[in-house]
């Protein structure tokens, strides 16, 4: 009898070694020594508690709005870590631990801006504006710069591209349509041109007031990149100083300056990897990312100075996180999988920039890229409880997710140039099929304090993110080749 129940209890705890371990919600250790089915059948599950949980903490007053390269992005990165770390994801970070330090360089302006109109010779004289007085800086990358002065009337044209602005112009962006003149502002400004002056609105005007103790926050740059990717300046005037230049002819010259100072600082990465099983798609690994930082402390409004963005982009880190948990739970997908949450998206994508310089795999090993940016409310362009997708005529990634039952759509918004506002595109710009999936319907509340948990669709999240949770199972451990649709590319 003894020999009989030594047996049985061997059989038993070879029985029990060879079991392969699954992740519960709460985080229980996972076994890689099985494949999951190319095809899953089982419904999967979205964790609701998870999203509210990771909400709560990602977008509380506690994390004082994860300013870009500050303390509190470091905490969130670390957050992100332990969760990728209880969720069974291997690390692929610096020193094999999942946070990836990013070198910057952080720029300082020491004192107010100002900006010098030299009229062209004979039509009148040289003009000195302060910043604060006659006007403010929407958004700043250089602390210098110089061009003739254009006018550009979007009421005029159909199309900024159709004014055919000269590279390093100065361009006074003219109208009738706030929501017109604002994207042709940062268009323009975008697109080679020194800078953009536009009129501000009667609702900004108390940002006149609070300029002298608020100068413009420079973007940082990467410290092994002495020229930034990115170059946007875009200063808002006020109306008369508006009116004063709208009577200044084309061509004359305009100056701006903004003292400086720079000293070193960091942003930082949180990546985590789960190796694929199949050596045939070795090189077709699947990135999940989003951006865990936002603006952090600013500007009061209504009295509140933390700008939480619950929407942009804890949503989307939070999407990450519950791909990640789910994951997680089964045995190693067919393909490489890559979780990355990029820090410094508001300063320009200074994190994505760095990934993509120091990927965890060669970039040409990476297929596909979804970012995931601003989910946390329904948009009411599109139905209920969908997601959509930028670029989405660009690939054929978007088609084959939605084919297998992902909630997703064409981006509503194509003039708003989405594609090209995340971190995806400096991917894309490489060559990896990167797109971003979004519920952005322009509420009021982005890049604002308002940006809180208060505001947030829970309801929608769940739906949404669990839409998904399929679809990428199945992208996962397929054969399917994301690719690029002809001229698609950027």
């Amino acid at each position: 009898m003894a020999k009989k129940i030594a047996l049985l209890l061997l059989s038993m705890l070879l029985c029990l070694s060879l079991t392969p371990k699954v992740f519960t919600q709460a985080g229980a250790p996972v076994s890689r020594s099985t494949t999951i089915p190319a095809n899953p059948t089982a419904a999967v599950k979205v964790c609701a508690p998870c999203i509210r949980g990771h909400e709560e903490f990602l977008a509380s007053d506690a994390m004082q709005g994860r300013g870009s390269g500050t303390h509190n992005e470091l905490v969130t990165a670390t957050y992100i870590a332990s969760q990728l770390r209880q969720y069974g994801i291997d690390p692929a970070g610096d020193n094999g631990g999942y946070i990836q330090s990013v070198p910057t360089i952080q720029r300082k302006i020491t004192s107010a801006p100002q900006l010098k109109i030299l009229p062209a010779r004979g039509t009148g004289e040289p003009i000195t504006w302060n910043y604060g007085k006659e006007f403010i800086v929407s958004f700043l990358s250089q602390t210098e710069f110089s061009g003739a002065l254009r006018k550009v009337d979007t009421d005029k044209v159909s199309n900024v591209e159709n004014a055919k602005v000269e590279p390093g112009a100065v361009v006074l962006i003219i109208g009738s349509d706030e929501k017109k003149e604002t994207q042709a502002a940062f268009s323009v400004a975008s697109e080679g041109a020194a800078a953009a002056l536009m009129l501000t609105r009667d609702n900004d005007l108390k940002r006149f007031d609070n300029a002298s103790e608020n100068l413009p926050r420079l973007p940082d740059r990467l410290k092994e990149e002495p020229a930034p990717e990115m170059n946007v300046n875009v200063l808002e005037l006020n109306k008369e100083s508006f009116h004063v230049l709208m009577h200044i002819p084309e061509g004359a010259m305009l100056h701006f300056d903004a003292p400086s100072s720079e000293t070193g600082g960091s942003t930082w990465n949180a990546v985590g990897m789960l190796r694929g099983s199949d050596p045939s798609l070795r090189r077709a690994a699947v990135l999940f990312s989003a951006h865990l930082d936002h603006l952090g402390i600013g500007t009061p409004v209504n009295g509140d100075n933390i700008y939480n963005g619950a929407d942009d982009d804890a949503s989307g880190t939070t999407a990450v996180l519950e791909i990640a948990r789910v994951l997680g739970q089964g045995g190693r997908p067919r393909r490489t999988v890559i979780f990355a949450l990029f820090g410094s998206e508001e300063m320009g994508g200074l994190g994505s920039t760095y990934f993509r310089q120091h990927p965890p795999l060669p970039l040409m090993q990476i297929a596909a890229n979804l970012e995931f940016e601003m989910i946390g409310r329904p948009d009411p362009a599109v139905r209920s409880d969908t997601l959509w997708l930028t670029g989405w005529e660009r690939s054929n990634l978007g088609p084959a997710l939605a084919a297998h039952g992902a909630r997703l759509v064409r981006d509503p918004h194509p003039a708003e140039g989405f594609f090209a506002r995340s971190d995806n595109y400096v991917l894309a710009k490489k060559g990896v099929v990167a797109q971003t999936i979004s519920s952005y319907g322009l509420h009021n509340d982005y890049h604002q304090p308002s940006d809180d948990l208060s505001h947030l669709d829970f309801k929608h999240m769940d739906a949404a993110i669990e839409s998904l949770l399929a679809p990428v199972e199945w992208l996962v451990n397929s054969s399917f080749r994301p690719k690029w649709n002809t001229g698609g590319q950027p």
